[in-house]
């Protein structure tokens, strides 16, 4: 096997093992690409290599991931009791407005809007 197929087989399954440890720790506001280089022993330029195939950097996707737990916690009715901010905590936004900030930038209604559409749709 070529080193170039062997060394992108080895990113790959980095790549994997990394997404995997980032769904486990979206709630630590801490997680960031400093503690994903450090807890898989690699530095942060050879983190941000892994990623640069892909179409997201990896603050971006920790950013996407989180914000998609929050959609999907937003529009399920078992936690329509639980605040807006409690959820955006629950997954590691420490900041209510720029939680609120970056929610409409990715889906083009506010958190309250979108859990609004989503009660009275379902």
């Amino acid at each position: 096997m070529p080193v170039t197929v062997a060394a992108h087989s080895r990113r790959c399954l980095l790549r994997r093992r990394i997404d995997t440890f980032i769904q486990g720790h979206l709630a630590d506001p801490a997680l960031s690409p400093t503690s994903i280089a450090e807890a898989h022993h690699i530095s942060v330029r050879y983190l941000y290599q892994v990623f640069d195939t892909h179409d997201m950097a990896v603050a971006a996707w920790i950013r996407y991931c989180r914000l998609e737990r929050c959609r999907r916690d937003l529009a399920d009715p078992r936690l329509r009791t639980r605040s807006i901010g409690a959820i955006a905590s629950t997954w590691g936004f420490s900041d209510a407005a720029h939680f609120s900030r970056a929610f409409r930038a990715a889906y083009g209604m506010s958190p309250r809007e979108y859990r609004k559409r989503r009660v009275v749709q379902g």
